[in-house]
């Protein structure tokens, strides 16, 4: 993902008299840590070591040989849970299009995803004790006459889906990556491929380069030319036409044909390229399109809907409504970080205060964070979790009509959150001191595209945390909070675990003078169908686990109101249950607010202070299940949407809950429900938590032309995890994804990590 160029940026008006040394630190990526913080040096274990980096090495660089071939550095440049360089996705595509049996398959292949192969955790355990800053050999076990270190790691490895054009068949192969070389097919490479196999009756997701050439085909079908005449349009310019996957309502929508069910909208001036023309949706127009030829293969002119008129207020961008003001009263806010961050870099691993983490990017889930851990004085670094991202967004719609009814896009799945993320140089949200990353990723075709400054770093001030004043003495104590952010901006949304949901409303066409139950009438001519946003948060968790080591457990919490009796003689008592969670089968649980009611992810075999069991609790925020009949079509894509909380025990290729590719499938047999099924047992060991958390939209006339946030989330915080003092461990009260510090008694500030989807 992150380019080795560094890149820091003040967000602010007036440039900060210090930003030149506070990116000088970044680019240096000082990552000495402060005496309090127990990082092992790297200068004796660098000594013993050769093909290590060490702390103070710079960014990695390419070479060139005598023949003028770009060459990567040697394997270890790259820490094995850094996403694949642009470098690394062009051997490996040329790889397996060299390997072709024929030209004509090589030039059918299209390239779908190229990512890493993630290692084994003590792949990763290795490199992080031996190979990478700031080496940490603790995460290894012990052993007798110590530790048998290789003199490298295992090669990197890339994941390819490949689409044969040609014959309509998907396949994946694995490339092993040597020394890479950057050049296209006919040049030299290091890439070997290690195996390939066709997986049958499947779709993968769709590619923009796929959109549009859909697009062009139906603009050019003269049916829907005069289809659109008769709706008053001959301006084809002004027409959109947006592909959208068939999903799986019946047989018809089997994978043995690539289909795509567009969406058609038309703009009413084409001098405006931000005009909202989501605000004009022509309806009553039936088209089928066979992605895989690019040819309409139905077409019905079903229903003469009048077009929406042009409602003043339908754009969104500054200067260009037609029956408002903009507003003036703003003024300037600057957030200016004299010294500079207080986080640390070194290539994707990020230390900030007793915090470390690592941040990848893959094409379907957007941002990864791997390897949370902190850094807890004389007990050294203690492991959160091992991977958190977003494995799944699912949006049904709850209006019956079509062509509304099927409206369940998998965001993930069937599109790609990572392939639709924004470069933020075209804006960001974020103010402060900012560090970006770039992300790299292939195109239809093979090519391989960056999106720069996809993902952003920063601190932000996250107001009062804490405070208390003695009403003898007059004294009050405050403390601040303060947390890291990173974020990318994709098709609107955040993992704090907050999701942030803004955009533009996916809109209807209607008949004069008539309304729909199953929505909100926002303009004349024009409606908002109600529907539901779900997430899926797939938390790999390692509570105090060294690599290598299962022993978490997952307890359900409940509050109770005691019996009346003589334990609750005054009938005000009430206590928290503990149930064990010890199967699979047993962890499809649901929330409920009326029991408060949370979960813990508990270290089966570590204690604090007082003898509890250490953990990190997860407290769902407002959440939903889906507003949807048993028999529901989406539903048989979607099952893993029937509870809030699945618990499984980790296995390797179990990663998205609707199964790899849910694109025109059923997923019989497959994915998250399917899994569990299996009810294996949960009491002590390697768990990954699926946690999905959902919203209902009812949009309201406030929300034309555009949605304003809608944030939902959940909070993952600490549970007898350090040795606080009880009368300053008290939790936030936001609903964040919080890590927090222990220290509130003697800092100055608490911190929390933030991750942003």
């Amino acid at each position: 993902m992150a380019s080795t160029q560094e890149k820091a940026t003040h967000k602010n008006n007036t440039p900060s008299p210090s930003s030149s040394s506070s990116a000088q630190v970044l680019q240096n990526w000082s990552l000495a840590a402060p005496s309090e913080d127990p990082i092992p040096k790297a200068a004796s274990m660098a000594a013993l070591i050769r093909p290590a980096e060490t702390i103070a090495d710079p960014p990695a660089t390419k070479t060139t040989t005598s023949k003028g071939i770009s060459i990567m550095p040697r394997a270890q440049t790259s820490h094995p849970l850094d996403p694949l360089s642009a470098a690394e996705i062009s051997v490996a595509v040329a790889t397996v299009r060299a390997a072709g049996a024929t030209p004509e398959v090589r030039d059918s292949m299209r390239f779908i995803e190229v990512v890493l192969v993630e290692p084994d955790k003590h792949v990763v355990a290795l490199a992080d004790a031996y190979f990478f800053p700031p080496f940490q050999p603790s995460l290894l076990p012990r052993t007798k006459g110590g530790p048998v270190i290789p003199s490298k790691l295992p090669p990197r490895k890339a994941r390819l889906v490949v689409y044969n054009k040609r014959s309509n068949e998907t396949s994946i192969w694995i490339v092993e990556l040597s020394e890479v070389h950057a050049a296209t097919r006919g040049g030299h490479h290091r890439g070997k491929v290690i195996s390939s196999k066709v997986v049958p009756n499947v779709q993968p997701p769709m590619d923009a380069m796929e959109y549009a050439e859909c697009e062009a085909v139906v603009k050019d079908f003269p049916p829907f030319r005069e289809a659109m005449k008769k709706r008053g349009i001959e301006d084809m310019d002004l027409v959109m036409v947006d592909p959208w996957c068939a999903g799986y309502h019946s047989s018809a929508d089997a994978p043995s044909r690539r289909l795509a069910k567009p969406l058609i909208f038309c703009r009413t001036e084409s001098d405006c390229p931000m005009e909202n023309g989501y605000a004009r949706p022509v309806e009553g127009i039936h088209v089928l399109v066979d992605m895989q030829n690019m040819v309409v293969i139905e077409f019905e002119d079903r229903k003469l809907v009048p077009l929406p008129p042009a409602d003043p207020l339908r754009n969104y961008t500054a200067g260009e409504t037609r029956g408002g003001v903009d507003r003036s009263d703003g003024k300037p806010l600057q957030i200016i970080q004299t010294e500079g961050p207080s986080f640390r870099i070194n290539g994707n691993f990020i230390a900030w205060q007793k915090w470390n983490f690592r941040i990848g990017f893959t094409p379907r889930e957007g941002l990864v964070i791997y390897s949370v851990a902190y850094i807890d004085g004389s007990r050294g670094r203690r492991p959160v979790a091992h991977r958190l991202s977003f494995v799944e967004m699912v949006v049904p719609y709850g209006d019956p009509n079509d062509p509304h009814y099927r409206k369940n896009a998998f965001d993930a799945g069937e599109d790609g959150l990572g392939k639709n993320a924004h470069s933020l140089k075209k804006g960001c949200d974020c103010l402060g001191y900012i560090k970006y990353f770039d992300a790299h990723f292939t195109n239809f075709t093979g090519g391989v595209e960056t999106i720069e400054n996809c993902v952003c770093l920063h601190e932000e001030d996250h107001g009062i945390l804490w405070k208390h004043q003695d009403w003898r003495t007059g004294l009050a104590e405050v403390r601040r909070s303060r947390r890291l952010t990173v974020s990318f901006i994709c098709t609107d949304g955040k993992i704090e675990a907050e999701v942030k949901l803004t955009g533009i409303l996916s809109l209807g066409a209607l008949q004069p003078g008539e309304t729909r139950k199953y929505g909100t009438t926002i303009a004349p001519g024009l409606y908002a169908p109600v529907h539901q946003h779900f997430f899926v948060a797939r938390m790999d968790m390692a509570v105090d686990c060294k690599p290598g080591e299962a022993f978490n457990q997952v307890v359900e919490v409940n509050l109770k109101v005691e019996e009346p009796g003589k334990d609750n003689v005054h009938n005000n008592a009430f206590y928290a249950e503990e149930e064990l969670l010890r199967s699979e089968l047993q962890a499809m649980r649901d929330c409920n607010p009326l029991t408060a009611r949370h979960w813990i992810v508990r270290n089966t075999r570590n204690v604090n202070r007082t003898g509890q069991l250490t953990g990190f609790k997860l407290l769902p925020g407002s959440n939903c299940l889906p507003l949807a009949g048993s028999e529901a079509k989406f539903l048989r894509r979607a099952a893993f949407l029937k509870h809030n909380l699945w618990v499984t025990p980790y296995a390797h290729d179990e990663m998205y809950p609707g199964g790899e590719f849910p694109n025109q499938n059923p997923r019989v047999g497959e994915g998250l429900a399917t899994w569990v099924k299996q009810n294996r047992s949960l009491e002590e060991a390697d768990v990954v938590l699926w946690y999905v958390f959902g919203v209902i939209h009812i949009p309201r006339l406030e929300d034309w032309p555009v949605m304003p946030v809608d944030r939902i989330g959940f909070m993952l915080m600490p549970h007898g995890f350090f040795n606080c003092s009880p009368a300053v461990d008290v939790p936030p009260s936001t609903t964040d994804l919080e890590l927090k510090d222990n220290d509130i008694a003697t800092k100055p500030i608490q911190n929390v990590i933030i991750a942003k989807l």
